[in-house]
């Protein structure tokens, strides 16, 4: 099993940044695959980005050169910066890991990210 949890969501003002951190603990050796998720309300959950064991990474075109997805494998922690906030990135935002050695895809419970116009 894989627990995981986000935090740095928070209410901030169109133009400021925020980074959301999602930090896995149990049987992290199964995963090969962070990605962040977001919902917002009415809306179908989509993808964010994702950052692979390998280094490798990807980005919703919504957020490109605007978000920086980077990981501490040391600290089994993945990080979401978000800069240049719009209202459009209002959501919750949701960290997931999963691996193909990995029983299941996890989720965390999600961070509420508010940006006001």
């Amino acid at each position: 099993q894989v627990q995981l949890v986000e935090s740095g969501g928070g209410l901030v003002q169109a133009g400021g940044s925020l980074r959301l951190s999602c930090a896995a603990s149990g049987d992290t050796i199964c995963i090969s695959r962070t990605g962040w998720y977001r919902q917002a309300p009415g809306k179908e959950r989509e993808l964010v980005a994702v950052s692979t064991r390998g280094g490798s990474t990807y980005y919703v075109d919504s957020v490109k050169g605007r978000f920086t997805i980077s990981r501490d494998n040391a600290k089994n922690t993945v990080y979401l910066q978000m800069n240049i906030l719009k209202p459009e990135d209002t959501a919750v935002y949701y960290c997931n890991a999963e691996g193909n050695t990995c029983s299941t895809s996890y989720w965390g419970r999600g961070t509420q990210v508010t940006v006001s116009s």
